[in-house]
């Protein structure tokens, strides 16, 4: 099967096209805050605690957002709580344009986060439970190729805005895809397998934390928590530091955005890697292989020097790990039945957000202390094959199997 067979449907089409758009947004934001920062650094004189700060404050939303977000969805449609989303961290990102101070920002960089966290593991889960068995995680890991679109998006703004037009710019930017909702809100639909059991009795959310760890679901969960909390702790500790690592390593502001945006155009194949393999070989052949060449990629990055080895490490960090995430929004949603589907996966989401937050201000800490970049790419190196093995040992199987209802 090709990969774009899952295209060829013009309804999932249009559905994945739709959110996939919302999620490029989302990362677009998500980008820019890395490149944002490191030019703030300099105007602002910044110290790497307070860069740690910034970025962690957004993670905090994040989590915020994950599991409210999760928890509304079940209960009032993942239509309209894309559309909430999407609306609540574009208008934060055009408010940050106006920040007159680091206090400010941080407070708006919360909010944005709030939106941010919310947006994505509802979509995954509209689409997830919108596609047909055998296209269902090819779907949902083309969906995450949009975010590889949207980094792009702002390692562009990054080389011809930020140099030129300063940082606020670049956030008033973010603030255009609010008139995006108004088109979700006739474009979209919330999947039939969700209309069917908004007929049944609702179960408030305490019951559905409870059936997430019952039985049944717990050594899912707790590996899904591990794998969430490991993924999102390496990636926004490697990621938005990205910019500001390659500059400690001796290069210009504009150049290190240039090779981050190099980097970032691997992402692509990474996910379109990832979209072939998670039907062919299924979700735990993808999530294992990429994460372990993940925190292979990772090791190479901190021990490079030169131009062309950090280039080569950074293209295959890249390249893996955001394959993985495809993977991992791929798998999540499959683990619970439609009643419980999108408060699962937002709170494990949510959970990893907390690595999210950590991340960003334990690399603050360790670059203020001048701790070599190459130890701290070894704590991700260590922590990604973590959740690796908890994939390998703990999680099932779910390829080629019907979502479950109850």
């Amino acid at each position: 099967m090709s990969k774009l067979e899952v295209l060829r449907n013009p309804k999932q089409r249009k559905l994945l096209f739709s959110a996939g758009m919302s999620w490029l947004f989302d990362a677009m934001e998500v980008g820019m805050i890395s490149f944002i920062v490191a030019a703030l650094a300099k105007e602002w004189s910044l110290s790497p605690g307070q860069v740690g700060v910034l970025t962690s404050i957004n993670s905090i939303g994040m989590a915020l957002g994950a599991l409210l977000a999760g928890a509304l969805a079940d209960r009032f449609g993942r239509k309209a709580i894309l559309m909430w989303t999407l609306l609540i961290f574009t208008i934060a990102s055009g408010l940050s344009a106006l920040a007159t101070g680091f206090a400010v920002l941080c407070a708006l960089r919360l909010l944005a986060g709030i939106g941010l966290g919310g947006e994505l593991p509802v979509a995954s889960t509209l689409v997830s439970e919108s596609m047909p068995t055998a296209e269902r995680g090819r779907a949902v890991v083309l969906l995450e190729s949009f975010w590889a679109g949207g980094w792009i998006v702002s390692a562009l703004i990054a080389n011809f805005v930020i140099p030129e037009y300063g940082w606020r710019i670049a956030f008033a930017i973010g603030a255009l895809p609010a008139f995006y909702a108004l088109y979700l809100r006739r474009a979209i639909q919330d999947p039939p397998r969700y209309k069917n059991h908004t007929k049944l009795r609702k179960i408030t959310f305490r019951e559905k934390v409870a059936t997430v760890w019952s039985a049944p679901h717990r050594r899912t969960t707790l590996m899904l928590w591990i794998l969430w909390f490991t993924v999102i702790f390496s990636y926004y500790g490697m990621f938005l530091w990205l910019p500001s690592v390659v500059m400690a390593k001796g290069f210009t502001l504009v150049k290190s955005f240039q090779y981050v945006l190099i980097m970032t155009i691997a992402q692509l194949p990474g996910y379109f890697t990832a979209a072939y393999f998670i039907e062919r070989f299924g979700r735990k052949f993808v999530l294992v292989v990429y994460l372990t060449l993940t925190a292979i990629s990772a090791i190479a990055f901190g021990l490079a020097t030169t131009e062309a080895t950090i280039l080569a490490a950074g293209i295959c960090l890249s390249f893996f790990n955001l394959g993985a995430w495809g993977g991992l929004y791929a798998y999540s949603p499959e683990l619970y039945p439609t009643s419980v589907r999108s408060t699962g996966v937002g709170l494990a989401t949510s959970v990893g957000r907390i690595g999210g937050v950590l991340a960003p201000f334990m690399v603050g800490m360790l670059v203020q202390r001048a701790v070599p970049i190459s130890l701290i790419f070894t704590i991700f190196f260590v922590t990604i094959l973590i959740g690796a093995a908890a994939v390998l040992f703990w999680g099932r199987e779910t390829k080629g199997q019907e979502l479950a209802e109850s």
